[in-house]
């Protein structure tokens, strides 16, 4: 019969306490009194439950910051057409409302904190007029920052208010474009152009290790490529298993969760990426599209967006986790 270490190519350890991030297939032996059990990791996954709704239905919204300090601005109210300048802050628990944005827009970028945050591009009414202006928050109120140099809406971006990245999204008439640019806290400056057009995408990481997935491509095409940036050029990751857009993302480059969105129906589908690969985890409640997100990959935020009831208010908060068996002779 093969021995554990024949088939996993390393020993079981003998350890005083469990380990505090366990990974899938680990096993350990506990040696602590009244422990004393083999254990091992038999599932990483992860779940959604409720928070508290946002004060203002709308979807086509932008989101930043954390699960326990969000931050929700811009959007289309219910029933529509009407463009929002709302701002909400959520605590963990509950969203309050803040001081609006100048500028009504519906699909434009965001990214940040909290406290310090960006919000950029998106379309107003009459029609479809692209607004090019970039506003920054404070914690407190927005103030004007740098136009985008090129401007355009269902625009995907990540990082800071400082070092931000914006790419993608549409002007009016095209399906998609390439184009990336960087925020430096003032202005906008010319990236790594990504290697398809599109829009809608979702996004998630750093100015100088980003991450964008999924998104639509022309003539009116849903995708599921994954693309990777280093602060200079794109190169393609995993591709994901649910081919989607106007799905949202949150997270580092080598820990992004994606949710939401929409393939042939509006998707509740969950994905989560480690620098290579997408795995699927728990759906969320609500199937929605243009909807928002924050946080990261063990401690997500969804919210707003349409459902299958119209534009909502719902709130979903991600939480990961690994499952651990305790290995008995009846096991």
């Amino acid at each position: 019969m093969s021995t554990f270490k024949e088939i996993r190519g390393t020993l079981i350890k003998s350890v005083s306490s469990d380990p505090a991030n366990p990974i899938l297939g680990e096993m350990w032996y506990n040696s602590t009194p009244g422990s004393q059990a083999l254990k091992g990791v038999v599932s990483i996954t992860g779940q959604w439950s409720s928070g508290g709704n946002l004060n203002t239905a709308r979807d086509g919204l932008a989101g930043c910051g954390t699960q326990s300090a969000g931050l929700a601005f811009a959007g289309e109210l219910a029933p529509g057409p009407t463009k929002s300048t709302d701002t909400e802050e959520y605590n963990g628990s509950s969203w309050s409302e803040q001081n609006n944005l100048s500028t009504a827009r519906k699909v434009p970028g965001g990214l940040g904190t909290q406290t310090a945050a960006l919000c950029f591009g998106g379309f107003n009414d009459p029609g479809v007029t692209v607004v090019p202006a970039t506003e920054e928050y404070g914690g407190t109120s927005w103030t004007s920052g740098g136009n985008l140099g090129t401007g355009r809406y269902n625009i995907t971006g990540r990082g800071t208010q400082t070092a931000g990245l914006a790419f993608g999204g549409s002007p009016p008439g095209a399906a998609g474009l390439v184009n990336t640019e960087e925020y430096g806290g003032t202005s906008w400056t010319t990236g790594g152009n990504l290697p398809v057009a599109k829009r809608s995408g979702g996004s998630a990481g750093t100015q100088t290790a980003g991450l964008s997935f999924g998104g639509l491509v022309n003539p009116n095409t849903n995708i599921n490529t994954t693309e990777e940036y280093d602060g200079s050029s794109w190169t393609s990751g995993g591709n994901m298993n649910n081919t989607r857009r106007t799905l949202v993302g949150d997270g580092p480059q080598t820990a992004a969760l994606a949710f939401g969105g929409f393939g042939s129906s509006n998707s509740s589908k969950t994905e989560k990426y480690d620098g290579t690969s997408w795995t699927v985890a728990p759906d969320m409640a609500t199937a929605r599209r243009y909807l928002a997100g924050a946080g990261t990959q063990t401690a997500g935020l969804g919210f707003g967006g349409y459902s299958p009831s119209g534009k909502t208010t719902a709130t979903e908060e991600f939480t990961d986790g690994t499952i651990t068996q305790t290995f008995t002779t009846s096991t």
